[in-house]
């Protein structure tokens, strides 16, 4: 594992599958990976509340998983070079939280 990998993996793991807003985030997530998006749109896409999305995006940038372009409401935000480089952390990590989600259906 590559120098900063290791806690990645770890932010990205609370992040993700450690707090409540995880599947929010990952959501957003895979939506800017395919698509740079401003607040706003994202909302549209995921179908969710705009200050939702805003604060879980705050979270997100605030831990340098995504970074921004722009300002006011033409701020577009997207993956930082580090998330891109590592997505299959995440991916990992989401995996075993949708296999988590449904052992705990079949209960």
């Amino acid at each position: 594992m590559a120098i900063g990998v290791r806690p990645l993996k770890y932010l990205l793991g609370w992040l993700i599958a450690g707090t409540r807003g995880g599947v929010t985030r990952a959501k957003i997530i895979e939506a800017l990976l395919e698509n740079p998006q401003n607040a706003n749109q994202l909302a549209n896409t995921l179908g969710m509340d705009y200050r939702t999305i805003r604060h879980h995006l705050k979270i997100l940038q605030k831990n340098r998983i995504i970074t921004t372009a722009g300002d006011g409401y033409g701020t577009t935000y997207f993956l930082t070079v580090e998330m891109e480089e590592n997505y299959d952390i995440f991916k990992e990590i989401l995996n075993k939280l949708w296999k988590k989600q449904k052992r705990e259906k079949k209960k």
